[in-house]
């Protein structure tokens, strides 16, 4: 594929896939800093496998498997970190907005940000409305385990909310 055609469908899918993008590493990120270098390392990521990239997958399967995997492998390499991610309230107030939540988005996210990686990985997606086979395409797992770990996730969730 010529360089200049390579990069022009790279931009366009950057654009239509951003939303996304984001998402995940907000889910992910410490504050705006972490996003920001988060967004980029995806980014770049994606722009390394773009290439080799053979539409035997969606798209957005893709694209959510790439940045989760950045955003795991940034976690594990900042083992100093706490389990517990705090969201700022700049970031959270712009999705609120965005998605006319406000407070119970950020209460959502909060306790979001208390789940495993797993966890956190398959909330979003679920919250993003993913088929659960295209939760397990994304996160390598199959079918049926996503359906159990998903509504424990679930019974997790809402009983840290009733705490």
């Amino acid at each position: 594929m010529e360089t200049k055609v390579m990069e022009k469908e790279f931009l366009d899918m950057i654009t239509a896939q951003k939303r996304i993008i984001y998402k995940v590493c907000y889910v992910y990120a410490n504050d705006e800093d972490d996003l920001n270098d988060l967004f980029q390392e995806t980014v770049l990521n994606l722009w390394k496998g773009f290439p080799r990239y053979r539409g035997d997958s969606k798209l957005t399967t893709w694209v959510y498997r790439i940045a989760m995997n950045t955003c795991i492998t940034f976690l594990r390499h900042t083992k100093n970190r706490p389990q517990t991610i705090p969201i700022t309230a700049n970031v959270a107030r712009k999705l609120a907005d965005e998605e006319n939540k406000a407070g119970q988005f950020q209460e959502l996210y909060t306790l979001i940000n208390q789940l495993g990686k797993l966890e956190r990985a398959l909330i979003l997606l679920w919250l993003e409305e993913r088929s659960y086979q295209e939760m397990a395409d994304i996160l390598g797992i199959s079918k049926n385990n996503v359906a159990v770990k998903l509504n424990r996730v679930k019974e997790k969730l809402k009983k840290m909310h009733c705490s």
